[in-house]
C-alpha cells in the first residue's frame, strides 16, 4: 500500500514538473535581455542601432507581438497593414546583423494583452523593454521596469549647435512673425531663421544666434549667412497723442512665436 502511495505521488510530482514546464518560454530569457515590442519593430530603427554594435544583449520578440503584427497585417486599413508587414520583415533583418542575438519566446498571452504580457516577462526575469510607445513607456516604468525608449536615444543623440556655429538646412515654411521662414534639421530640430520668407524651398547657410529648449523640444534661431540686417518699417506715428504705442510688456517676442509654431 505504501508504494502505491509513494507511486501515485511521483506521478502527481511528475505531472506537476510538466505542467509547470510547459508554462514557461521555452526559449530562455536571459536578465538584461531586451524585450522587443510591437512599435520598436514597426519604427524601424532598431536595425542601425543593432548594426552599429551598440547592442550586446540578446533580444527577445515574444510570439504575442508576433501574432499582434500579423493581425494587424491581416485586419488592418492598408497604411497599418504595410507598417505590420514592414514589422515582421524586420524580425528577419535582424536575424541577419552580424553579432546579434535575436530570439522568440511562446508567452502564453491568450488571458493578457500584450502589453500587459511585455511587462509581465520584464519583471518575471529581470529583462528590460524596449519600446517607443508612449502609453508603454510610462505604464512599464510605473512599475519599476527598465525602459530602453529609441526615442529618448535619439533626442540624446542629436547635435548640439551652439550660437555662433553655421547650420546648413532647406527652408520648408514659412514662420509666425513677418521675414521668417523655418526649416529643420536631419535630426527634427527646428530652426526659425530671420529675413528668409522669400527663399522658401531653397537650401541655405545660416548662422545660430539663438537656441531655446521647450516642452516641444529643442529649437534654434539663426541669421541666414550674407542677409543684411534690414530692419522693418518703423509704424506710422499716430495721429494724436492721445494713445501711444502698446507697453512693452504686451510685446510679443520672437521666442512666442517659434514656441507657438513647434506646438502647432
Amino acid at each position: 500500500m505504501e508504494i502505491l502511495i509513494i507511486v501515485l505521488l511521483a506521478l502527481i510530482a511528475t505531472e506537476t514538473s510538466y505542467l509547470a514546464y510547459k508554462s514557461l518560454p521555452k526559449e530562455k530569457i536571459e536578465k538584461q535581455s531586451l524585450l522587443i515590442d510591437t512599435s520598436v519593430l514597426i519604427d524601424g530603427r532598431i536595425l542601425p542601432i543593432a548594426r552599429s554594435g551598440l547592442i550586446t544583449a540578446p533580444m527577445i520578440v515574444p510570439r504575442s507581438v508576433i501574432r499582434e503584427l500579423q493581425y494587424m497585417a491581416d485586419k488592418a486599413d492598408h497604411e497599418k497593414r504595410e507598417r505590420a508587414r514592414a514589422g515582421l520583415d524586420m524580425i528577419e533583418q535582424l536575424k541577419r546583423v552580424e553579432h546579434v542575438t535575436i530570439n522568440t519566446v511562446d508567452d502564453h498571452s491568450a488571458e493578457t494583452g500584450v502589453d500587459e504580457r511585455l511587462i509581465e516577462l520584464a519583471k518575471r526575469y529581470g529583462a528590460r523593454l524596449c519600446t517607443v510607445d508612449y502609453n508603454l513607456n510610462k505604464s512599464a516604468r510605473a512599475q519599476n521596469v527598465t525602459v530602453v525608449n529609441i526615442n529618448e536615444l535619439a533626442h540624446a543623440l542629436r547635435i548640439v549647435h551652439l550660437p555662433g556655429e553655421s547650420v546648413t538646412l532647406k527652408l520648408v515654411q514659412a514662420g509666425q512673425e513677418a521675414r521668417q521662414a523655418v526649416g529643420y534639421l536631419d535630426d527634427g530640430t527646428m530652426v526659425v531663421v530671420d529675413d528668409s520668407k522669400n527663399l522658401i524651398g531653397q537650401t541655405v547657410e545660416a548662422e545660430v544666434t539663438r537656441v531655446l529648449q521647450t516642452s516641444a523640444g529643442k529649437m534654434m534661431f539663426a541669421r541666414r549667412n550674407g542677409a543684411t540686417n534690414e530692419k522693418q518699417q518703423p509704424a506710422r506715428k499716430p495721429k494724436n497723442n492721445a494713445k501711444t504705442s502698446r507697453s512693452p510688456k504686451h510685446r510679443r517676442t520672437a521666442e512666442d512665436s517659434l514656441i507657438e509654431l513647434a506646438n502647432e
